[in-house]
Order: C-alpha cells, then sequence, then structure tokens
C-alpha cells in the first residue's frame, strides 16, 4: 500500500540524504542528465494551486458586497524546507532567490544572513534552504552550471517526513517520494506571487451617451477591467455591468456594479480593481463631473487552441465557434464555473471543462491546477464544494487525465489524497452500502424542478461504482496489488447492488432512488444515461434505455447545458448521431436565435421575455457565459470526427468518423505530442497523424481503397485499417 512513512532525521540528516542519493543512481550521472538543466521556481506539490485558488475565488463580490466561497478552505504550509544531495566535479557559483525569510545550509554549516550567492567546491554536498512565508506560498529559485530547483529537489513542511521530486523513489524503510510542483515561472524576477493573468486594450463596438451617462456595448461577452479616462471634478460614478442590455440598465437588480468617489481638478484614467464580466456597461456620473470616454483591459487565460472543427452545416460551424469563446473566457487561472457571478472552481463545472480542454486547447497544466485546487489538503471534513457528486467527478477527472496525457505524476502526488478522500465517502455509506446525504451534504445533480434528493440516489451510486473503479486503476498505475484488489471488489459489490435494487423489468430502466432500501417508481434520464456510457449496461438494456427513457418524452425532459453534455454523449454512444446533431442545432442554436454571443448556464427554449436570464429567483441571476454550456467541442470532436485514446497518452487511438447528416466535416484534435487530422465526406476520407498508433472504422456500402494503408474488412461492410504516423492516407468509400 501506498504511504509516506516517518523518518527521524536529527544530526544524522546530511549522511541519510547521501544515502538516499546514491541508492536513487549514480550521483555524477543524476547532475549530468541535462547537459543545460533548466532553474525554474519550485514549492510543495498542491500549495501554490491552493493559495492561488483561495486568491481568485475570494474577489467575488454581489453588488460590491464581498462574497466568499462557503466550503472549507485550506492553506499553504507556511514553513518549508528545501534540499538536494548533489557531486559536483567541478567548483560552481549558484544564485539564490526566495519568496520568504530564509536561511541556507551547505553540508549542515548555517551561511550567515540569507545570501543571495554562493560558491560550492567540488565533491560530494547537501544544500538546505528553509523558508518561512505566512502571505505566500514559501518557493525557491536556485540557478547555477549544473545546480537547479528543479523536480530533483527534496522538501518537507516538517523534519520528519520527507517528499521527493524526483518521482517515484523509495528507501529500504518503504519512505514513498512524490514530485514537487512547479509551473512556468523560470526566471529569478517572475515571483510566484505576482502571477496574474495577461491583459490588452479592448474598445466598445457602440456607445449611447445622454446627460451625465454612457452606455457601451463591447459587442459581445467579454471579461475584464473597465478603465474610465479624463475623469475631473468632484461627485460619485455608479457603474452598472450586464450580460444583457437589460441588466446593464437595471441599476437595482444587475449583478455587479463599481462605485467611485472622484475629487480632481485635473484630468485622471481610473481603473477598477476587480475583473468583471460583461457585454454592456452603465455609466452614470454626478453633474459635477466630466468623462472623455471608457474602454476596458481584456483579461485572459493565454492558452493556444488547437483544436479546430468545420463542417457542410454553417450553423454547427457557428455553435462551435461560440463554444471555444465560452470555454476560453472560463479558463482562467482554473477552469471556473461561470465568469460573471460565482467565478469559483465547481468540480462538476470543471470535469466537463478538462474533457472540452482536451479537444480544444490539451492544456493539461490548468487540468491539474483545478484538480489540485479542488481537492486542498487533509482531513476530509465533507464532500468537494459540500456537493456529493462533485466528490465523484473530481475521482474520474483524475483518471481521464491519465488516459489524455499519458502522465501518471498527478496519480502519483496525489493517491494518498485519493485515498483519504474514498475513506471518507466509504465510513459515510448506509447499511445496504449506499450513499445518501448525510446533514452538511449537498445531493445536486442537476437544476431540475422536483426532483427528489431523498434516500439513497440511484445517480449518486453510478458515479461511486465508477469512482471506486478508478481508485482500482490507479492503484493498478501504482503497482499497488492490495488496494487494486480492495477497491475492485468494492466496486463490483457495488454494481451487483445497484442492479438488484434499482433496475426495473416493469419500466425498462434504473429508477431514480431508494427510501428505507426500497426503489421508488421514478424515472429520469439521469441515472440511466450515465449507466449507458459507462458501459454498464447489457446489448438490451441500452436499447431499452434508449427507447423508454432517452427518447421518451414523458420522461421530464432536460433543460441544463450541464446535463444535456451528458445525455447526447449517451445517445451518441447508441450511435444517434444525426438526432443529437438536430439537438445541437435546436438547443444551442436556440441561444443563439436570442442574440447568445457565449452559452448559458441553463436554457428553457419555453421561457420568453426577459424570464430568459432570471435564475435563483433573481431577474439577472443566470449566467450567460458558463462553461458547461460549451459541450458541443467534446461531443463534435469524439464523436463526429470519431477520435478518442485508447491507450494513455494517444499512444494508440481510435478514429470512428461520424457525419450523422453533415455533408462533410474536417478537424483536428491535439495530443500531447501533435495532433490527429480528419476530413470526412459521403466518398472520401482524410487521416494525417503526427504521433501514436491509430486505427479508423467505418462502414461502406462498396469495397474502399486507399493506396497509403492496409484496409481489412470486418464483415457487415466495416472495415478497419491501421494508422501511422506521418503517412497522409485518402480513402475513398461509400457511407450510404
Amino acid at each position: 500500500m501506498i504511504s509516506v512513512k516517518k523518518i527521524k532525521i536529527h544530526s544524522l540528516l546530511p549522511f541519510v540524504m547521501i544515502l538516499l542519493f546514491l541508492l536513487s543512481g549514480n550521483s555524477k550521472a543524476q547532475n549530468i542528465v541535462n547537459k543545460e538543466p533548466k532553474a525554474t521556481w519550485i514549492w510543495y506539490p498542491g500549495d501554490y494551486e491552493i493559495w492561488l485558488a483561495n486568491r481568485m475565488q475570494n474577489r467575488r463580490t454581489d453588488r460590491g458586497t464581498f462574497f466568499p466561497i462557503f466550503w472549507k478552505m485550506d492553506s499553504h504550509y507556511p514553513l518549508m524546507e528545501f534540499q538536494k544531495a548533489f557531486y559536483l566535479e567541478n567548483p560552481e557559483k549558484i544564485q539564490i532567490a526566495v519568496e520568504g525569510q530564509y536561511n541556507v545550509k551547505l553540508d549542515g554549516k548555517l551561511a550567515e544572513g540569507s545570501p543571495t550567492e554562493m560558491n560550492i567546491g567540488k565533491g560530494s554536498h547537501i544544500l538546505s534552504i528553509k523558508v518561512f512565508n505566512q502571505a505566500n506560498v514559501p518557493s525557491i529559485f536556485v540557478k547555477g552550471k549544473t545546480i537547479v530547483s528543479d523536480s530533483s529537489w527534496l522538501l518537507t513542511f516538517e523534519d520528519k517526513e520527507w517528499i521527493d521530486a524526483s518521482g517515484k523513489v523509495s528507501d529500504k524503510s518503504g519512505t514513498v517520494y512524490m514530485k514537487a510542483d512547479y509551473w512556468n515561472f523560470d526566471t529569478p524576477t517572475e515571483l510566484p506571487s505576482q502571477f496574474h493573468l495577461p491583459t490588452k486594450p479592448a474598445y466598445a463596438k457602440s456607445r449611447e451617451e445622454k446627460n451625465h451617462s454612457l452606455l457601451l456595448d463591447f459587442g459581445k461577452e467579454t471579461f475584464g477591467f473597465l478603465k474610465l479616462c479624463g475623469l475631473k471634478g468632484s461627485g460619485k460614478v455608479n457603474i452598472y455591468y450586464g450580460e444583457s442590455k437589460e441588466e446593464a440598465l437595471s441599476a437595482d437588480s444587475c449583478e455587479t456594479l463599481d462605485r467611485l468617489s472622484i475629487h480632481s481638478n485635473t484630468k485622471l484614467d481610473s481603473v477598477m480593481k476587480l475583473s468583471k464580466a460583461f457585454r454592456y456597461v452603465n455609466i452614470r456620473w454626478d453633474k459635477n463631473l466630466s468623462l472623455d470616454s471608457a474602454n476596458m483591459l481584456y483579461e485572459y487565460s493565454n492558452v493556444k487552441q488547437r483544436g479546430s472543427f468545420r463542417c457542410s452545416d454553417t450553423l454547427i460551424n457557428k455553435i462551435w465557434n461560440v463554444a471555444a469563446y465560452t470555454l476560453h473566457l472560463n479558463t482562467r487561472e482554473f477552469f471556473i464555473d461561470g465568469i460573471k457571478r460565482d467565478r469559483w472552481i465547481w468540480s462538476g463545472d470543471a470535469y466537463q471543462s478538462y474533457l472540452m480542454n482536451y479537444y480544444l486547447f490539451f492544456d493539461s497544466p490548468t487540468v491539474e491546477r483545478t484538480i489540485f485546487a479542488l481537492r486542498g489538503k487533509d482531513p476530509v471534513t465533507s464532500h468537494i464544494n459540500t456537493i456529493m457528486d462533485y466528490t465523484f467527478y473530481w475521482f474520474l477527472s483524475i483518471h481521464d487525465f491519465y488516459q489524455y496525457t499519458g502522465n501518471k505524476r498527478i496519480i502519483e502526488q496525489l493517491y494518498p489524497r485519493m485515498k483519504t478522500l474514498m475513506d471518507f465517502c466509504l465510513s459515510r455509506r448506509d447499511k445496504n452500502g449506499f450513499m445518501e446525504g448525510l446533514p452538511g451534504d449537498w445531493i445536486f445533480i442537476d437544476w431540475a424542478d422536483g426532483l427528489s434528493k431523498k434516500g439513497a440516489v440511484s445517480f449518486e451510486q453510478l458515479l461511486f461504482c465508477r469512482s471506486l473503479e478508478t481508485m482500482a486503476n490507479c492503484a493498478k498505475l501504482l503497482n499497488d496489488a492490495v488496494d487494486a484488489e480492495m477497491y475492485s471488489q468494492l466496486a463490483a459489490t457495488l454494481k451487483q447492488k445497484i442492479f438488484s435494487v434499482y433496475w426495473s423489468p416493469k419500466y425498462h430502466a434504473l429508477v431514480h432512488s431508494a427510501i428505507d432500501g426500497q426503489p421508488t417508481d421514478v424515472v429520469n434520464k439521469y441515472a440511466n444515461m450515465f449507466a449507458l456510457f459507462f458501459g454498464y449496461l447489457s446489448p438490451q438494456e441500452k436499447q431499452d434505455v434508449k427507447k423508454y427513457v432517452l427518447l421518451n418524452n414523458k420522461i421530464p425532459k432536460i433543460t441544463t447545458p450541464y446535463m444535456q453534455f451528458y445525455e447526447l454523449e449517451s445517445l451518441c454512444d447508441l450511435g444517434e448521431q444525426k438526432y443529437v446533431l438536430q439537438q445541437i442545432k435546436d438547443y444551442w442554436g436556440g441561444m443563439l436565435k436570442l442574440g447568445a454571443t457565449t452559452f448559458w448556464e441553463q436554457y428553457d427554449p419555453t421561457q420568453k421575455g426577459a424570464a430568459i436570464y432570471s435564475m435563483y429567483a433573481r431577474p439577472f441571476g443566470k449566467s450567460l457565459c458558463h462553461a458547461w454550456g460549451a459541450s458541443p467541442i467534446y461531443l463534435l470532436g469524439k464523436y463526429y470526427l470519431g477520435i478518442k485514446p485508447i491507450a494513455p497518452g494517444y499512444s494508440k487511438y481510435l478514429i470512428q468518423p461520424s457525419l450523422g447528416g453533415l455533408k462533410w466535416m474536417e478537424g483536428t484534435v491535439p495530443t500531447p505530442k501533435g495532433q490527429i487530422y480528419l476530413y470526412c465526406n459521403e466518398t472520401e476520407m482524410k487521416v494525417d497523424a503526427s504521433d501514436g498508433e491509430g486505427v479508423l472504422e467505418f462502414t461502406s456500402k462498396k469495397k474502399p481503397i486507399c493506396q497509403e494503408g492496409k484496409i481489412i474488412s470486418k464483415g457487415n461492410n466495416n472495415y478497419e485499417m491501421e494508422i501511422v504516423k506521418g503517412v497522409n492516407y485518402k480513402v475513398f468509400y461509400q457511407s450510404r
């Protein structure tokens, strides 16, 4: 079983460190693996993410009032010791930069003051830097010719427990070492505590100026800092922000605002302290004030768009582009829910953002930061975000991260915290082995009227089962056979109980809940669609769920993009791409018809007028730029282009194109080391991949032809062909 054991390290510390260093391999070889080692700021795993998340999530205001998160906040360790054992073939001079108060020891000898440079002679050495920083994360930057701060340093928040940044290495006592954290701060002046997203000027597309007021329209949803130019005089300025024009004009009900008091005899510019989401800005000022103009500093995450999609349907193309813009706006220091209201890290929202990200940006660092920030630290006292289902999404996200990226570092780092969170879940099971909501738990599932949360809800049990399977898979990756067997057995037992209690032959579906062990007669889509794409249903059960639940108009409709994501995924899994394509056009196209420039938190086609903006009993409570509204990115990439990894990191992948009623489509799907390109129409396909080993699977009414590869018939008009990187394939076939 993986654990971090404590080691007593007193006066023998230097000798213990040398022993560990020698056990890890040839000391000289370890020092010269990289001819030009790269220095970067390093810190304790997860501490920077937790600190940065605390700073970001507590920026929220409701009409100018501070509005903090309502779940447990953790913090970084304020005292940290960094240590590196090494061998020098030649003397070396190093530079030292530190965030916090610190001291330096070389071979156990304390240096005078807080040196920023140090000369180190030839031979074996141990360099130790101890840092205290209550306000920011203790972190260091060390640079010499061969000695640099990187992922090979040891660090500890107490003298008894060490974490090794070099990876999965252990000594004979069974101590397990993990990777230290770092990001992209690669110069001594790039202080991690000073990080902020970049900005650039942006200007309104139109303006309506009246007596002492100015209404700006930036043309589409945006995010940043409003800038007032040429303010002069004495008086008050009131600024009302709106995702819609109606919201900006509603001084009493808009969600966000700024109020300024100006006293200046000369013209001055004023940039708001907090960034805001808006399309429209309504600025009003007293008669003793004058204002020349206003613009904004657009704030953005500098992620690169690597995925693409185009097709024969212009509406689908617009939907994809708006979805991409929606996700980009909600990709900030972390993946957040929406840019106007919460601007918090919600696990359910983030889980969908990760999946969309894999088909748009493939930005792994933002995924890692978000996963670390959501988990926080031990002890576990509540579910993530206080929501049971959000805890389970967190487990699932880690395994998905490994499948898409092939990088298991996050599993190595987080596995101890995965275990303690799962222990928390296991300790809260009822007498039947199910998870029920206990005091303090929020059973969310979806925003839906009349959705009961009483008893043991089948939807939660399915996510719980999948989380146990994820624990078993992660344990296998870490070669922990005991844990792998334990979690596998727990998952198998739970799955058997789920179907014995919840599956109803009468309704041909899983019922919604069980009260005191007795199943109810309520049937909805949630549990059934998850059971389908989790692969828990037999072929006949899949068809039953499709007929009696997913395509049954008597079953309550889903009205949030959040659960539309999963409903449409389950239908794509059943081969209903043509039906899903029309649903995308109707649902997301419906928002575009109402003037949406980004996709919303909720959309009910039956709502009219001002009701389309209301939510949470507030006239403008609904977020009109919500991350979970961007799901067409994922659906079109995975189920129309049909590209997905079948081995970690796209070392092996599958392409199953489905036009779904389109005449043609083309796109790229990013991978860790490149991309996969596909063009497909009704008679021709083109495939080009820069990495990995792929398999193209397709159907053809006539025998297909490809000069660049060997096509194998699988019977019943089904064919497959191996895809090798660097080859441009052209396949001629007949789709219908």
